[in-house]
């Protein structure tokens, strides 16, 4: 049977037109016994929409781990290495993640208590939560209603030694049916979004860069973005903004000093854009969380530089100016006519372009809700590709 493809199941909050060639669902073929033709479709696929979905998909943690790095062979470690987070309990991952112990590529996550799965005689598992980890919460009254947020946006990865991952494999395996929650900004916008129980939140980062006015494209291809050491761990005392895109400014992060030992040689600097190695386009690929410095290009010669920022080219290390900045850059592309928030059933097998998009776990469970989801990304052999000369010469 030959590959077919449909688009996504787009909520009513969604612009059709934002969503034209994002994410696809795909029929006809059967994820975990893949042939190396059917891969190399599904990989132009998904590099071309940033997101596939398979319904009813059969998958053990074996097939998960051989699909996911079919597209990095070389690849090895789980995104954040085998230990999942550094060997330290005080990053902020620590408490969400439980390994697969024949497969630690695989991680076990969800809610409430899941017993016998896959060699675990137990697993206590808890859905990350605003209320953790934000500087401020919705009531207990709105959150009874089905008030909630998104909790974090960002991007799979260590943002530290490791390579970020090319893809992300997520699959539902017991998924608690409920009443729709709604998210709110609550951001002086009044912006919300309905939203599925426990759905994962995604955005494009070609749209989060296309979005941006001419000025802000200009910087954006001409800059690097420098993220902390252990950054899990570094942000760990402090707060995220209420969409959940970023951290404000407190100074409650750990000090350097403080961390687990680290290297200079292992902090990560990447572009603020990632070249699509199908389509050559730009996405906007930042963790906000995790930043803390910024670098920008001087404009290239022969570029106006009416209304540029930075024509120079400068080193912004004063760390609620970077952020500030990324926020301006991001938040337009998490407006709620840009999410895609997906409903999902037992079985759903999504696929996404890591180095594309950036997502979030959205929403609260109660604690007898019982929910697993395997997950799997692994380090890449190689880091990011940003902008060539070609793309700095178009949009500097």
């Amino acid at each position: 049977m030959a590959i077919e493809v449909a688009p996504l199941p787009l909520p009513p909050s969604a612009d059709p037109s934002k969503f034209a060639d994002f994410g696809r669902e795909v029929k006809g073929v059967s994820p975990g016994t893949l042939t190396p033709e059917q891969f190399k479709e599904i990989e132009q696929l998904l590099y071309k929409h940033s997101a596939l979905l398979f319904r009813n998909a059969e998958l053990t943690p074996e097939q998960q781990y051989a699909l996911t790095k079919a597209f990095d062979p070389s690849s090895e470690s789980y995104g954040h290495g085998n230990n999942k987070t550094g060997e330290t309990k005080k990053s902020i991952l620590h408490p969400d993640l439980k390994t697969i112990p024949r497969v630690p590529q695989v991680q076990l996550i969800g809610n409430g208590t899941v017993y016998d799965h896959e060699g675990l005689a137990e697993a206590k598992l808890k859905h990350p939560s605003h209320t953790t980890f934000h500087k401020t919460k919705v009531s207990e009254e709105d959150e009874a209603k089905g008030v909630t947020r998104f909790y974090r946006w960002h991007i799979d990865a260590a943002l530290y030694d490791l390579s970020p991952p090319k893809v992300t494999t997520l699959y539902g395996i017991t998924v608690p049916r409920g009443q729709k929650q709604v998210c709110r900004y609550d951001d002086g916008t009044g912006d919300e979004l309905e939203v599925p129980l426990g759905t994962t939140a995604f955005v494009s980062g070609r749209t989060m860069f296309e979005l941006l006015p001419r000025e802000l494209k200009s910087l954006a291809v001409r800059s690097r973005v420098k993220y902390a050491p252990h950054p899990y761990v570094w942000m760990a005392p402090a707060h995220a903004k209420p969409t959940g895109l970023g951290i404000e400014t407190e100074g409650l992060e750990m000090a350097l000093d403080e961390l687990p030992p680290w290297e200079q040689a292992k902090v990560k600097v990447f572009p603020l854009l990632w070249k699509n190695p199908v389509t050559g386009g730009l996405h906007f690929q930042v963790h906000p969380c995790g930043v803390c410095e910024l670098f920008v290009d001087p404009l290239p010669a022969g570029a106006a530089r009416e209304g540029a920022l930075y024509p120079d080219g400068a080193h912004l290390t004063d760390l609620g100016l970077v952020r500030d900045l990324m926020y301006r850059m991001q938040r337009p592309a998490i407006a709620p006519s840009l999410v895609y928030p997906h409903d999902w059933h037992e079985k759903d097998l999504v696929l996404f372009h890591n180095r594309g998009v950036l997502h979030s776990v959205v929403g609260a469970f109660k604690p007898d809700q019982v929910r697993a989801f395997h997950q799997c990304n692994l380090a890449a052999s190689d880091d990011p590709v940003g902008p060539d000369a070609e793309d700095v010469k178009k949009y500097a």
